[in-house]
């Protein structure tokens, strides 16, 4: 795990107005909290957040995080950091401190490598989960996982179990969980016949008697 400078701002004022604030003067609220201390305010540049966050140890590296002013520097990784998914801008960050003996539970990527044999004869691959939670020492939390899916086919699942997982870490999801499915490839008559079938039917119409409407009494 890579370690990476950053330095934050202190920050007295909390609350959302607060936090709109900060974001429109261009800074990004966050804190820092850790070992039973109380939690930390502060603010960072979102440009000096995302360099830090852009080394190969990408969103698991551990960061020498020092307030301005301040030469104590404090080992920390990001706990959650919250992104518009829209604009992609970064709303809030979330820093745990951390010693670089201790285990910690963090969530990391899981990137699919290869082309599903599946997929080549036709079918869709259903990406259903990205990410899993692991639990392992803070120097060792791998900046994502890989699963190789090469030999997977039609209507065939990866599960968490199948995960290539490096030594000294455990993966704390159920090992049964589903990560992806090749899917047989639809035609467009099944679709239709799918969503006839899933119509509701045609309602009766009744006349004022109470009669089926075309019925004599």
């Amino acid at each position: 795990m890579e370690n990476v400078n950053l330095v934050v701002h202190k920050r007295d004022v909390t609350g959302t107005r607060a936090a709109r604030r900060l974001r429109r003067q261009g800074l990004v609220p966050g804190v820092l909290y850790g070992h039973g201390r109380p939690a930390v305010l502060l603010a960072v540049e979102p440009r000096a957040l995302r360099e830090a966050l852009s080394t190969e140890a990408g969103r698991h590296a551990v960061l020498n995080v020092t307030f301005e002013g301040q030469k104590r520097a404090h080992k920390a990784v990001v706990k959650e950091l919250a992104v518009d998914r829209v604009t992609g801008d970064l709303l809030h960050v979330d820093l745990q401190e951390v010693r670089l003996d201790e285990t910690i539970e963090t969530t990391v990527a899981v990137h699919f490598e290869g082309e599903a044999r599946g997929v080549k004869a036709g079918g869709l691959l259903d990406e259903v989960l990205r990410e899993v939670t692991v639990r392992g020492k803070v120097t060792d939390i791998p900046e994502h996982l890989t699963l190789d899916i090469s030999g997977l086919g039609v209507n065939e699942t990866a599960r968490v179990a199948d995960l290539q997982v490096p030594e000294g870490i455990a993966v704390v999801d159920d090992p049964e969980t589903i990560l992806c499915t090749v899917l047989p490839r639809r035609t467009a008559a099944a679709v239709e016949a799918e969503l006839e079938e899933a119509a509701p039917a045609e309602p009766e119409v009744v006349g004022k008697a109470g009669k089926a409407a075309g019925e004599e009494g």
